[in-house]
Order: structure tokens, then sequence, then C-alpha cells
């Protein structure tokens, strides 16, 4: 399972690598615009925290997810434990096969 986290700490990226570790997910995250965000590929899930992102890098993020199966996930706050809700319930709903 793969996971691009969108905005969020950028003190706090490695923590967010380690919470989707723990959920056997690997994970890009990308807490400022950098190069454009060229290089999100195909994830299975894209978690926004609005909160900390510009408009512009929410755009180039779902320009380039659109037309893909791609789960999309808003969170307006970037803590750990949001994180870790967003996590246990799009793998709760991938087991169940809600998202496959």
């Amino acid at each position: 399972m793969s996971v691009v986290i969108i905005g969020g700490n950028e003190c706090m990226a490695r923590q967010y690598k380690e919470l989707c570790g723990k959920y056997q997910c690997k994970a890009k995250v990308y807490p400022k615009m950098a190069n454009g965000l060229r290089d999100i590929g195909t994830p299975d899930l894209l978690v926004l925290f609005t909160d900390t992102v510009s408009h512009n890098m929410v755009r180039s993020a779902l320009d380039q997810t659109k037309g893909k199966r791609v789960r999309t996930v808003r969170s307006h706050t970037s803590s750990m434990n949001a994180l870790r809700g967003i996590l246990k319930k799009h793998m709760a709903e991938s087991r169940e096969g809600v998202y496959v």
C-alpha cells in the first residue's frame, strides 16, 4: 500500500513515514512545493493536510491523480492523531474491499 502526504509539518515528515510503516504502507511526504510535485505517481491513498498547504500545491497533486484510482482524503489538521485515524479507516475499508 502506498501513501502520498501533501502538506503537514516539515519537521514531522520522518514521523509521518514511521507511522505509515507501522500500517505496512510506503509513504512519500511533500511538506513543501518541490519540483512542482512531478513524481507523485499513483498512490493508493493521497492525504492532503489542507491547513499547511497552498492551493497551488493541492491543484498540482489533484491534477496528477485525475482519472486514476486514487483515494483522496483531506484533513484540516496535520497531527499524528489525524493521520493515524485516516490510516486506520483506509486500512479497514481496503480489507473489506470497499476501495479495491
